[in-house]
């Protein structure tokens, strides 16, 4: 239809109404809901099988079309993605299916730019200047004109703005906005990853004004709060943290405890729809890299006005409840206090005395000792129920990368999660569950942490994996998580204990942020939110809020617009906001440890394969906690299969087997810091030829 056939269609008659359509009509063109041709009439992408959707880019400069509305990928030849780049999004028609069966895509419109600037490293050669983008999936480099270098010398890391788009006869378009420094400059991993995954990280003037203009006297805030000056409330962290949002406290009562957890109030200091409110908004959570944090909130709050520093009086947000002997939540009630920690406690100092019962540690805190034995009672209680009710409590290794001076890995080492770990944890999400129950039996509006149940293929494909050890899952199709649980207990301490565990997480679902609750999975709870680090994370920040209004009798402020439907786009941002973290510092940390290999090349080690692809496996080195792969190439003179349900790959002449978990020995031969990739060559076929004799036999 023309846009004159659809003012008829609509009766839509004079100039205003006819500019209001057009731009409508616009802003559906652009997010792909319909299409225009060359003709100018508008038509439906569906009636003419187009299929709309976002470009994944691949190193090797093809793509995949994702559809907005499932279903198989299209696959972009290096020709389509000439005129696009990752993370585009563009209308597509199928335009043929390929030798190997998949569908091949053909570029019809392109409805959205998704990258305006990229960050890479800068090269000149013979006076033409180009950004080669960090991000892999960005196969295009982008030309830079003479004048748009900004003074940038060759190989500096730069960020580039794309002034023009690619096109079939020309690479993009940019100009240098940005010189972040030399290539391998200490911390400009990080650098690169904040601008590579867009993380907000300078404050509005307006919020730095707000933060100046914040009052630090408490005492004219007291007066309708209950006063927990005098409780044993400690606060148990990390020898690193450097902002503390819960303290903790208990006391035995006839039944079993009174547990108090104390929160942070930031929602005292932070008002809805402020100029502090809209950056936390926009971070949706603080991002924790080596050595590094970008805060959700400005380190006035974050470290000094919020954090429960021991000593002093600050703001809480109280979830008091009963629990009994069995470890089941009994009455609750949530209130504004004012706290003051006896105690800024770390994990191994609280294990010291729980655990290992070293009395230099247990005098030193001689006034606490008593009240963290029933925080431990208590916590064993709770924990006992939780396994009871069903819960997965996954014992994955975690390590922790410690530098020099000059900011250079100097050892990397696993983190030990203790008792005292558990401790808190199990603390925290007692009050989590009852910040839930409270906002479902009043209906406010709210948004909770959620975990799908684990798709039926998903679990076809692990129980068929877990029957090499002998494993499955009970339950069928739709095994709960205490059918997870029994065989993570089943394999505690074997040798294949964590790769059944990888497999088994592998196989579910990711925990998102949703208006609807519809419970967690992995800890088997039918409600839950998250309450417990409204410093650091933006939905537990909305949960205070919602509380206290639930407090209040009213069920929504009155200044929102469109409540539910706002939340429901907070919820799907703050998703978002967690992954791009989990992403961004997924990235930093792999190219730390590339770097640290880069020392280490010729070396030999022994590792376990810790995953497995069609083009090769993934070694991690059992003392070193590096990952890198060795290639289908290196695997011996055969030609392998790859059978992803059983996560293993076997020659077809000599039925040797690389299966997930299997252990060998490989020496480093490549470190490619660009790509932060690190190359292994296999030096021990043992297990290989191991499953070779027990199948002849």
């Amino acid at each position: 239809m023309t846009e004159t056939a659809l003012y008829r269609a609509f009766a839509v008659r004079n100039t205003d109404d006819k500019k209001k359509v057009r731009a409508l009509l616009d802003r559906m063109e652009a997010d792909g809901l319909v299409l225009k041709n060359r003709k100018g009439r508008y038509a439906l992408p569906s009636h003419m099988d187009m299929i709309p959707g976002r470009v994944s880019g691949h190193p090797d400069g093809y793509g995949f079309l994702i559809p907005d509305k499932g279903g198989p990928d299209l696959y972009l030849s290096p020709r389509e993605m000439r005129t696009v780049l990752h993370s585009d999004r563009i209308v597509a028609r199928v335009s043929r299916i390929d030798g190997r069966g998949r569908l091949e895509g053909k570029v019809v419109a392109i409805t959205e730019r998704g990258i305006k600037q990229v960050v890479g490293r800068y090269v000149l050669e013979k006076g033409i200047g180009v950004v080669i983008p960090d991000d892999q999936r960005i196969s295009q480099d982008i030309l830079i004109p003479t004048d748009q270098s900004s003074g940038a010398r060759n190989h500096q890391i730069v960020v580039a703005e794309i002034t023009r788009p690619p096109d079939k006869q020309v690479q993009p378009v940019g100009r240098i906005s940005e010189v972040l420094g030399e290539h391998l400059a200490p911390g400009m991993e990080i650098e690169i990853a904040i601008r590579k995954y867009d993380l907000p990280h300078a404050w509005s003037d307006e919020a730095t004004e707000q933060v100046r203009g914040l009052d630090e006297d408490l005492n004219a805030h007291l007066e309708a709060r209950t006063d927990l000056r005098d409780l044993a409330l400690v606060t148990i962290d990390g020898e690193d943290a450097r902002d503390f949002d819960d303290a903790v406290y208990c006391e035995r009562q006839q039944q079993g405890w009174r547990l108090i957890v104390a929160i942070a109030d930031a929602s005292h200091y932070v008002a809805p729809a402020s100029a502090l409110d809209r950056a936390a908004r926009e971070r949706g959570n603080s991002v924790y890299f080596p050595g590094r944090v970008i805060p959700m909130l400005p380190e006035k709050l974050s470290n000094e006005l919020c954090s429960l520093n021991p000593h002093v009086d600050r703001l809480c947000f109280v979830c008091e409840v009963n629990v009994d002997a069995e470890g089941n939540l009994g009455k609750y009630r949530f209130y504004e206090a004012v706290m003051q920690s006896k105690a800024r406690l770390t994990y191994t100092e609280v294990a010291a005395i729980l655990v290992d019962r070293q009395q230099d540690i247990i005098g030193r805190y001689r006034n606490l000792a008593a009240n963290l034995e029933e925080l431990y009672d208590l916590a064993k209680a709770l924990r006992a129920r939780r396994i009871r009710d069903g819960t997965i409590d996954f014992e994955l290794p975690e390590t922790q990368i410690e530098f020099n001076e000059e900011r250079k890995i100097e050892r990397i080492v696993p983190l030990e999660r203790n008792d005292a770990h558990k401790l808190i944890e199990d603390c925290m999400l007692a009050a989590n569950v009852c910040a839930a129950d409270v906002l479902l039996t009043r209906g406010s509006p709210g948004l909770f942490r959620v975990h799908e149940s684990p798709d039926p293929l998903k679990i076809e494909d692990v129980n068929k994996y877990l029957i090499e050890f002998g494993l499955s899952l009970a339950g069928g199709r739709e095994p709960g998580p205490g059918d997870f649980a029994q065989v993570v207990a089943q394999c505690a301490d074997k040798p294949y204990d964590r790769i059944v565990q990888t497999a088994l997480l592998r196989s579910m679902k990711q925990a998102v942020y949703s208006t609807r609750s519809i419970g967690h999975f992995a800890l088997g709870f039918d409600r839950y939110t998250h309450f417990t680090s409204p410093i650091r994370r933006y939905p537990d920040l909305l949960v205070h809020r919602a509380l206290k209004r639930s407090a209040a009798g009213k069920l929504r402020d009155a200044s929102e617009s469109e409540p539910d439907l706002e939340l429901e786009r907070v919820a799907d941002h703050c998703s978002m906001t967690e992954r791009r973290a989990d992403e961004a510092t997924r990235d930093v940390v792999q190219w730390l440890k590339a770097e640290f290999m880069q020392e280490h090349i010729g070396e030999q080690y022994r590792g376990i394969i810790s995953g497995v692809t069609d083009f090769g496996i993934f070694v991690e080195l059992l003392e070193v906690y590096v990952e890198g792969l060795v290639h289908i190439t290196g695997l011996g003179n055969d030609y392998f299969h790859f059978d992803p349900a059983r996560h293993r790959l076997t020659g077809e002449r000599s039925g040797v087997t690389y299966s997930l978990g299997d252990e060998l020995a490989v020496k480093v031969v490549r470190v490619d810091l660009d790509a932060a990739k690190i190359d292994f060559e296999l030096i021990d076929h043992t297990a290989g030829r191991r499953r070779r004799r027990r199948k002849r036999r």
